[in-house]
């Protein structure tokens, strides 16, 4: 839930009715309003099929055996740290003692990325977590926050007034993105359903709107393995939480 229930719902509906139609399975939407809910939701083993971050990933497959499916193809994930566009701040070592927002512990690029880097810089700062990305872009551009945690492409689709209200003035480098991941319980047939599905949607022009509503450039086949970057980091500690 990088955003509203609401938004996510509307982005996110036209690829639920498509692959409803396609596979012949009845799929359903849902979210939690908050990245901790959904957390404690994936956890539960609520949901059948997830879309969740990096971290996410490595965490839940690690606690709760789930399998990679896919992931959006071509694309990688960066963090970023915005302040207001009148902000007197030019870089990152700039924020030293302040309060930051972020939208959870356990958001990956948007907020353990961040922090550790500004870790690693001496840069000690007081995270404060307000629930979503579009919250922190929201707080920072009405000047709540001195400076906010996000990534490049939710930044990029909150609302025009709020980024011309927003600068960066920090970039992480490149991982991979978000996972397609499956609950163990579902079946190696539905996957291959659910997979086959997916990446005919990068050749089906008349399905464009699916994609574009998403703004996702297709789908291709994930394996587990394609988030050892993230492993590499050793960064689980961060914001595991224990399930």
């Amino acid at each position: 839930p990088q955003q509203s229930p609401k938004i996510l719902a509307q982005r996110w509906q036209p690829l639920i009715d498509y692959l409803s139609a396609e596979t012949g399975f009845t799929v359903v939407f849902e979210t939690a309003s908050t990245i901790p809910e959904f957390e404690n939701r994936i956890a539960e083993g609520r949901y059948d099929v997830v879309y969740m971050n990096s971290f996410h990933f490595i965490m839940f497959h690690d606690a709760k055996g789930y399998r990679a499916l896919a992931r959006e193809s071509g694309h990688k994930i960066k963090g970023v740290i915005v302040v207001h566009r009148d902000s007197q701040f030019q870089s990152a070592h700039e924020l030293n003692g302040l309060p930051v927002a972020f939208p959870s512990p356990a958001a990956f690029a948007a907020s353990i990325v961040p922090r550790a880097e500004l870790n690693k810089l001496g840069v000690r700062i007081k995270p404060q977590y307000v629930f979503s990305h579009d919250s922190v872009y929201l707080n920072v551009s009405r000047g709540f926050f001195p400076a906010g945690g996000g990534i490049a492409k939710t930044l990029h689709s909150a609302s025009e007034e709020v980024q011309q209200n927003l600068r960066v003035i920090w970039e992480s480098r490149e991982f991979t993105s978000h996972a397609l991941a499956t609950h163990p319980r579902v079946s190696d047939n539905v996957r291959q359903a659910i997979t086959e599905s997916l990446v005919n949607l990068n050749r089906e022009n008349n399905r464009a709107h699916v994609l574009g509503t998403l703004q996702f450039n297709g789908f291709e086949i994930a394996t587990d393995s394609d988030w050892n970057d993230v492993r590499a980091l050793g960064i689980e500690s961060l914001a595991r939480p224990q399930y």
